[in-house]
């Protein structure tokens, strides 16, 4: 049996799964619902300083976006760190520790960029016990208006300054919690980086307005016929978390630099794409609150068995194992050729990839054979785009052929391709010189 046990910037969990902070989070009743199902570990909602609480909005604070079957996509979400009073969350977070010393307790925070205030919020944290303190440097609404959460992630600057202070501040680990609401965002993990962070998390919540409501023109969720920008997470965000981690982790600047991936991870199979792209655990909040807190089970068990069944005996085995096959676009291979296939026994004849390709790419599938409905594909036509794929709904019915140099049409018996010796050296390639270089 795989073993999945994780161990993150020193913080210890029976395995990589932890919840973000988020509502889930939000109290002890919560976390130890979560820890019952089999969550490895919980980012404490977003703690903040001393004094009024935070007030909320008292209705609707989510939009959604829903597939065709009325699956949740993505959730945008207007609610703001925790409500809850500072010391009663202390105190639960203590005592949870106390209650579950091998579950990873970190304690998410966001006050006012300034020095005495992440002074005085410190060691409240460190008396409970917790195992580490994430900097909320992502937030993108609601806070962020008030100087923090993406205000602060957004300024490198500011990034490694509250980094240096926290780290001068106390024995904790720190996670530095990145926003993507950013056009680079390794320029912040590199600051948190010159900071001195344990690790950094991400991505934060993407600034979004889901809908508008055409009846009363205001924005989803709507308060009292208004609505602001929220957070989006779920599903949706998954790719552009995966290539913000990835850009993290071939960055030379951040050699070494622990990340725990965020973004869309539903299943199992989402956490192992984060983690062989150099993640050291991943922390979930959508896929919760779409199917509660048992939904783990799956992802552990689906885990453990794919790493049963490739042979990797512990998640080391695959962290990090595709960084190094991504890479920038003028280094990718021209003389590599695929074409697509057509599965006749499999092809159910409804002709979207025909009029998909016809009307919107390459004219490359035929409609009609000998007379008959039938779809083929003119190989000297196909760029390779797999466009078909994609829009086909029957499961492996289309694929894409690997090519050698020289191939030719099945049906023309002409040439599919031309070869290129070397395309990095090419006059045809605008990216030559720097590609050589």
């Amino acid at each position: 049996m795989a073993d999945i046990r994780s161990e993150f910037v020193g913080i210890k969990s029976p395995n990589p799964f932890w919840l973000a902070s988020a509502p889930p989070t939000d109290k002890a009743y919560n976390v130890e619902r979560a820890f019952r199902a089999g969550w490895g570990g919980v980012v404490w909602k977003t703690l903040g300083e001393e004094g009024p609480p935070v007030v909320n909005v008292n209705g609707p604070r989510y939009g959604a976006i829903w597939g065709a079957d009325r699956r949740l996509l993505g959730l945008n979400n207007i609610e703001l760190i925790t409500d809850r009073d500072l010391y009663v969350n202390l105190r639960e977070i203590k005592q949870v520790k106390k209650d579950w010393p091998d579950r990873a307790v970190v304690v998410s925070l966001m006050v006012p960029c300034e020095e005495d205030a992440w002074k005085a919020i410190l060691p409240l944290v460190e008396e409970t016990g917790a195992d580490g303190i994430e900097l909320n440097f992502g937030c993108p609404h609601g806070m962020s208006e008030r100087g923090m959460g993406a205000a602060v992630g957004q300024v490198p600057e500011y990034v490694e300054m509250v980094v240096r202070w926290c780290k001068a501040n106390t024995r904790m680990p720190v996670i530095t919690k990145l926003t993507p609401n950013i056009t680079d965002i390794r320029k912040p993990a590199r600051a948190a980086h010159a900071g001195g962070t344990d690790a950094v998390s991400l991505i934060n919540t993407i600034n979004s307005i889901t809908s508008v409501n055409l009846d009363t023109f205001s924005p989803e969720p709507s308060i009292d016929g208004k609505g602001t920008h929220g957070g989006y997470c779920g599903p949706a965000v998954k790719p552009i978390a995966l290539s913000m981690v990835s850009e993290i982790a071939r960055d030379a600047e951040c050699a070494g630099l622990p990340i725990s991936a965020i973004g869309g991870i539903t299943t199992w199979r989402d956490a192992a794409e984060f983690i062989a792209m150099g993640a050291g655990n991943v922390q979930v909040c959508t896929a919760a609150m779409t199917y509660g807190f048992k939904i783990v089970q799956e992802m552990i068990s689906g885990l453990e068995n794919w790493m049963d069944a490739k042979g990797h005996a512990t998640l080391a085995d695959f962290t990090g194992r595709a960084v190094a096959n991504v890479t920038d676009w003028q280094f990718l291979n021209l003389n590599y050729v695929t074409k697509a296939r057509i599965d006749q026994e499999k092809c159910i004849s409804c002709g979207r990839c025909h009029i998909a390709c016809e009307d919107t790419s390459h004219q490359a599938i035929t409609q009609t054979v000998n007379g008959k409905r039938m779809f083929e594909v003119i190989e000297a036509e196909c760029v390779g785009c797999n466009l078909c794929v994609n829009v086909c709904p029957v499961e492996d019915c289309i694929s894409m052929v690997p090519l050698s140099p020289g191939s030719l049409d099945e049906r023309t018996k002409e040439p599919v391709h031309a070869e290129y010796a070397n395309w990095t050296t090419h006059p045809n390639n605008p990216m030559a010189k720097t590609a050589a270089e």
